[in-house]
């Protein structure tokens, strides 16, 4: 309540705000916590408060941010900045650059919305300190966000945040953080706008990243869901015949023509595909707002088939290998997330090609890139994580939707002209590496009390890993840390022919998440299975 008391005095819109709120609970949410940086850095519902994403929240990430680099003692810090087309977007953008600017930091800030992969290729391209995109990638529309990334280009790992989080931490005066005009800071020097020349610097390295060249036969339809991807993918796949659904290209915070704006989610793309019936297109593609994850549709025997994002992990590392032959680079390595599926790794292996694993985040594959190109001891193939997010190349640090939109328009090519769909491809692969289950579930649980549950059942899994199942070969706790990563609150349950369940709080939303990834003989074994695997990990969480 103190708290409470103190933001009411900010000004008059937060004012009316937080006194228009009726619901305690509502209140404590708001006001129970700061926001902390998780799997996609700083995240949550836009309002006021320390526990939602506003100006001032916002404010204080940057400050805290300007603190660690000048800290640091740099002669001249840099930090390039981009945004999507969420509702505040631009704003807290514009908020970021005066804070940075008044701190005596140069902003390279985009002029207009732009891909989260392109400000990863940006860092490096103006030779900044740092990044930052105000983005919430897949989130629904309530969310925002503020993604930092190193002189790299990639998104801070927990050693790096924890450096950016002391530093915000210590900012108390939410209302008094200096800023500086942009344009008085374009005066100084202290801003620089950026854009189309970057953007087109991105997209030759993308080019160069081609795998299958034309004329190309397929048909593709695509839908940036309102967000980021809408010229940037319909430029790399100029080659190619593409409809963009016209009600889904003008950016949209409200994401009004869509539940929710992630192509994780089945509807995503209904009317993608309902456009793609129309017209017999063989694709359908949809990027999410900031554009680094891609969902794929494929025409099969006459209707549409969505496929997961393990399943096009697995169909894009086939295609790579059999594009690529003897070209690879010197003792090449795939990377995955450690809740992905093991049918990428099986194909890799088969190729006699290394398989690292991660924790989730594909900050953690962005930090195997730029540790073996400084050490030489690795070639980076391709990365990739079961939540629709690839990359091929090391133009960016971050998953993208753009360049992984040429190579499976690429590889959809490329299977047709063989007379295959995708489909066909996948089977294909199950026939030769045995089937894999993949499926995710998430129960939400939101607030202070949902907090509590979440950690109340990952302390009861704990307590009773070993007893759940009778073939289980080991429970993998990451809590504890496994080799050389990182801590974190997950547990894996390992059974004895390879297939696997975890447990984890999403990072990023209010949500506890299961993976599964089963092998079997078919589909329907292996569903068999893990639903009955399914009902015991909820049967312990159901109690807590």
């Amino acid at each position: 309540m103190t708290a409470y008391e103190t933001w009411l005095t900010f000004d008059e819109t937060t004012r009316r705000e937080l006194e228009g709120i009726t619901d305690p609970a509502e209140l404590e949410d708001r006001f129970y916590k700061d926001l902390t940086f998780g799997t996609g850095g700083l995240r949550g519902i836009m309002g006021a408060g320390p526990n939602r994403m506003n100006r001032y929240t916002v404010a204080r990430a940057a400050r805290g941010l300007a603190d660690t680099l000048l800290a640091k003692g740099e002669a001249a810090p840099s930090v390039a900045i981009a945004y999507d087309s969420r509702n505040h977007s631009a704003e807290f953008a514009q908020t970021s650059a005066e804070v940075l600017c008044a701190a005596g930091i140069r902003a390279y800030l985009f002029d207009t919305l732009m891909p989260t992969p392109v400000l990863s290729f940006a860092v490096r391209q103006h030779h900044c300190s740092a990044g930052i995109v105000i983005t919430a990638s897949h989130n629904p529309k309530e969310y925002n966000g503020f993604k930092v990334y190193d002189g790299n280009g990639c998104q801070l790992v927990p050693r790096l945040a924890d450096r950016v989080i002391a530093r915000v931490n210590a900012v108390t005066q939410l209302q008094s953080i200096p800023r500086m005009p942009l344009e008085e800071a374009e005066k100084a020097g202290l801003l620089v706008r950026i854009g189309e020349e970057t953007l087109a610097a991105f997209l030759d390295e993308v080019r160069k990243l081609s795998l299958y060249g034309g004329p190309h036969e397929i048909k593709i339809v695509y839908t940036p869901l309102h967000g980021t991807g809408n010229w940037p993918v319909r430029r790399i796949l100029s080659d190619f015949s593409v409809d963009v659904v016209q009600a889904q290209t003008a950016p949209d915070g409200d994401f009004s023509t869509v539940r929710s704006p992630n192509p994780e989610e089945k509807d995503a793309l209904d009317l993608a595909l309902a456009q793609a019936a129309d017209t017999g297109a063989d694709l359908v593609i949809g990027t999410d707002p900031d554009c680094d994850r891609i969902g794929v549709g494929v025409r099969h025997q006459g209707a549409y088939r969505l496929l997961t994002g393990n399943q096009t992990g697995a169909l894009l590392m086939d295609f790579i290998f059999r594009m690529r032959g003897d070209s690879l680079p010197q003792n090449p390595t795939v990377v995955k997330t450690i809740v992905t599926s093991e049918l990428g790794a099986a194909i890799a292996e088969k190729q006699g090609v290394s398989v690292v694993q991660t924790l989730t985040g594909f900050k953690y594959i962005g930090e195997k890139i730029c540790q073996w190109e400084a050490d030489g001891s690795r070639g980076y193939l391709f990365g990739y994580e079961e939540s629709y997010g690839y990359l091929a190349g090391t133009h960016a640090r971050d998953k993208d939707a753009v360049s992984s939109a040429l190579l499976i328009a690429e590889m959809a090519d490329y299977h047709k002209r063989q007379g295959r769909t995708l489909i066909d491809a996948l089977e294909a692969l199950y026939a030769e590496y045995g089937f894999y289950y993949d499926k995710l579930e998430t129960v939400v649980l939101t607030g202070k009390p949902g907090a509590e549950k979440i950690r109340n059942a990952m302390t009861a899994l704990r307590a009773q890993a070993g007893s759940l199942f009778d073939d289980l070969r080991e429970c993998e706790d990451y809590a504890a840390g496994i080799g050389d990563l990182p801590q974190e609150n997950v547990l894996r349950f390992v059974f004895t022919d390879g297939s696997w369940a975890a447990a984890r709080p999403s990072g990023t939303e209010p949500k506890l998440k299961f993976y599964f990834s089963v092998r079997g003989e078919n589909e329907a074994q292996a569903a068999a299975r893990q639903a009955k695997i399914s009902q015991t990990l909820h049967g312990v969480f159901d109690f807590v």
